[in-house]
C-alpha cells in the first residue's frame, strides 16, 4: 500500500524509503524521507526569516498484522532550529466495534527566536488537526483505489 502520492495530500511531493525490514514478530517497519512543498503565507515566511517551502521530515512506521496496530512517528527535519515538529498517528481496532478503527494523534510543537510561538505554535496546531482528516481520507482513498486495481 502505498500512501503518497494521493489527491488529499498535494504537499507531498516525494517519499524516498530509506529502511524496510520485517522483525521476528511479523512486524513491518519503515523509514521514510518525504519531501514536502509548503505554501506558507508571507507574513509566515517573514516570521521564519526564510522563502524556502520544500521541507523534509523523517516517518517511520510499524505496520503489526496481529494486532490489526499502524503506528506512525515522523519529525522535521527542515527548520528543526526554527520549528520542531514531532507527531505520532496510531491506528487500532475501536475496542467494541472492531470493524472501526480508532485513530490517536499526538503532536508536540515547539517554534522557537520569535515573539510570536504561541501564536504560530497554535496556527501549526490547527494545521495538524485539518491534516489529520486529510489523512484519514487519503487512506480511504487508498484501499479504496487498491482493492480495485487488484480486482
Amino acid at each position: 500500500m502505498r500512501k503518497y502520492p494521493n489527491p488529499m495530500n498535494p504537499s507531498v511531493v516525494g517519499v524516498d524509503v530509506l529502511e524496510r525490514g520485517v522483525d521476528g514478530q511479523g512486524r513491518l517497519h519503515s523509514l521514510r524521507l518525504l519531501s514536502t512543498e509548503w505554501g506558507l503565507p508571507s507574513l509566515v515566511t517573514a516570521i521564519l526569516g526564510t522563502s524556502r517551502t520544500l521541507t523534509y521530515i523523517k516517518e517511520r512506521s510499524v505496520v503489526d498484522p496481529a494486532e490489526k496496530k499502524m503506528e506512525l512517528c515522523s519529525t522535521n527535519i527542515t527548520l528543526r532550529n526554527l520549528v520542531s515538529v514531532n507527531e505520532r498517528l496510531v491506528y487500532t481496532p475501536h475496542p467494541e466495534h472492531p470493524e472501526k478503527t480508532v485513530l490517536t494523534q499526538e503532536a508536540v510543537i515547539s517554534v522557537e527566536g520569535t515573539g510570536l510561538g504561541r501564536y504560530l505554535e497554535s496556527l501549526m496546531a490547527s494545521t495538524i488537526s485539518a491534516n489529520a482528516k486529510k489523512g484519514w481520507a487519503a487512506i480511504e482513498w487508498i484501499i479504496e483505489h487498491s482493492e480495485s486495481a487488484v480486482s
